[in-house]
């Protein structure tokens, strides 16, 4: 069996976050009642004809300088021939070329630091859907044709080796357009789609092999999960002096495995020439720039940041990056003077639980950045433990109150006065002097269960580390 390398080039599809349509003025919504969101336009009617959508443009711009590409100055849309059901024109007004597609040339840094080349980020129109009918038959649905959709395919040959990489270069990207407002990023309603084409090379070659495409994978899992099916399904096929096609291939999430759909299109066959109803895109200087410096922090950026700064792990500054308002919150706690690692620790636990429980996001629940602030405070000067910490953090997102009245209001303050912690722990240990001697017989372990029962005497007020010690000492007294 032969050993073999991997080359993996990605097409991600992303839909932009317009309020209408690239062409017309049709609102854009995921689901609704069928063909009710169409026009002239976008059903390709004689005589119709397409305006472009600022908006759209200009969020794709931002994308390619967020990816570090070049930008076209002079850019033109084209019209790729091919005849499917759900593409009402015959046609898709895209942008073809090496460098007229608005972005070109750029590059996505991983977290581990190696950069995924950028081959283009272009511009172009979504298709409309097809449906199976409860009659058994086929019908289509054209409230998705037009909508402004992102193409961004790696550079080639591609830099990507393997299924980890693939995804994580994914997970990478959808943060970016997520954090750009360019996209929703929401996989499941199919306004990111992912078709990895893969090939394979024996190792020491480098002429790449046949590729074959995976058609709009919908989920991390399903990249990650399918490249790694094609390797193996390719490999098994060289294997057994079989001949690869260059075809696209559709995926069974079911049985994690891929099936042939159709041979692959090569670009000759699409037919692509300039557009003849829309004019030329041209851009100055000063416009470009404007939307450079117009950019937010991108998340690489500011969990490097993070790390630097205020000393979070990777994996914390991550899981504060999921998206835009979570950091913003974190920022503006961290601003108020709280402290960086106490306001992490109650965003990433307490705070995205209840969070989720409730299915909010931050700035829809009742805690402000003060909240984060004043809580982490009372954590770290020891005035509450973190048992009551979780309850005052409960109540504050239940009613919106702080957490310094909650902690007056119900009389929360840590005990750290020796004289009634040490009394508890006599009573508990006279009460269970069965488990005193277990621990005078050398099974120490038992001394957490009275430590418990201690603190549920102080009503879990009493100092945790304080108690763990007058526990022992007793227990040694004795």
């Amino acid at each position: 069996m032969a050993n073999y390398v991997a080359s993996i080039g990605m097409e991600v599809h992303a839909e932009l976050a317009t309020r209408s349509k690239m062409f017309c003025r049709c609102p854009v919504a995921f689901g609704g009642e069928p063909n009710t969101r169409v026009c002239p336009v976008c059903l390709g009617l004689p005589g119709s004809l397409p305006v472009p959508n600022r908006q759209a443009i200009e969020m794709v711009i931002r994308t390619a300088l967020a990816l570090n590409c070049k930008i076209a100055m002079h850019s033109v849309f084209h019209r790729k021939n091919y005849f499917y059901p759900d593409l009402p024109k015959g046609y898709q007004v895209s942008q073809y070329g090496e460098t007229n597609p608005l972005g070109y040339h750029g590059w996505l840094e991983l977290a581990n630091g190696k950069r995924i080349g950028i081959r283009r980020v272009h511009l172009e129109e979504d298709t409309g859907k097809l449906m199976h009918l409860p009659n058994g038959g086929a019908g289509v649905d054209y409230n998705r044709a037009g909508v402004p959709l992102m193409e961004i395919v790696t550079d080639f040959p591609p830099d990507i080796t393997n299924e980890e990489e693939a995804k994580d270069y994914l997970v990478e990207l959808r943060q970016i357009l997520v954090w750009l407002g360019v996209c929703d990023g929401k996989m499941e309603e199919g306004s990111l789609r992912c078709e990895p084409n893969i090939s394979i090379r024996p190792e020491g070659t480098e002429t790449l092999g046949t590729k074959s495409e995976l058609k709009n994978l919908n989920s991390f899992r399903s990249v990650q999960l399918g490249v790694q099916f094609e390797i193996r399904r390719q490999a098994a096929t060289l294997d057994a002096g079989g001949t690869l096609l260059q075809e696209t291939r559709g995926w069974n999430e079911a049985n994690e495995s891929s099936y042939a759909m159709r041979i692959k299109e090569t670009e000759n066959d699409y037919r692509y020439f300039p557009d003849p109803d829309l004019i030329p895109m041209v851009f100055d200087d000063a416009y470009i720039e404007g939307l450079r410096n117009a950019m937010p922090e991108l998340p690489l950026a500011k969990s490097q940041r993070y790390q630097r700064d205020f000393g979070l792990s990777i994996k914390d500054a991550e899981r504060l990056l999921q998206d835009r308002e979570t950091a913003e919150f974190f920022e503006e706690a961290v601003a108020m003077k709280g402290d960086p690692k106490g306001i992490c620790n109650l965003m990433i636990s307490e705070f995205a639980k209840q969070l989720n429980e409730a299915g909010l996001s931050p700035r829809q629940s009742n805690i402000s950045p003060a909240h984060l602030v004043q809580l982490a405070n009372l954590l770290a000067s020891d005035t509450i433990n973190s048992k009551v910490g979780k309850e005052v953090f409960a109540e504050a997102f239940k009613s919106g109150a702080m957490p310094d009245a909650i902690v007056d209001e119900r009389s929360l303050r840590q005990i750290d006065d020796h004289g009634p912690i040490v009394e508890s722990v006599k009573a508990v240990l006279a009460a269970n002097a069965e488990v005193v001697e277990r621990y005078r017989g050398g099974q120490t372990g038992v001394a957490g269960f009275l430590v418990g029962q201690v603190m549920k005497m102080g009503q879990g007020r009493f100092n945790p580390q304080l108690v763990q010690q007058l526990v022992r000492e007793e227990l040694e007294r004795t």
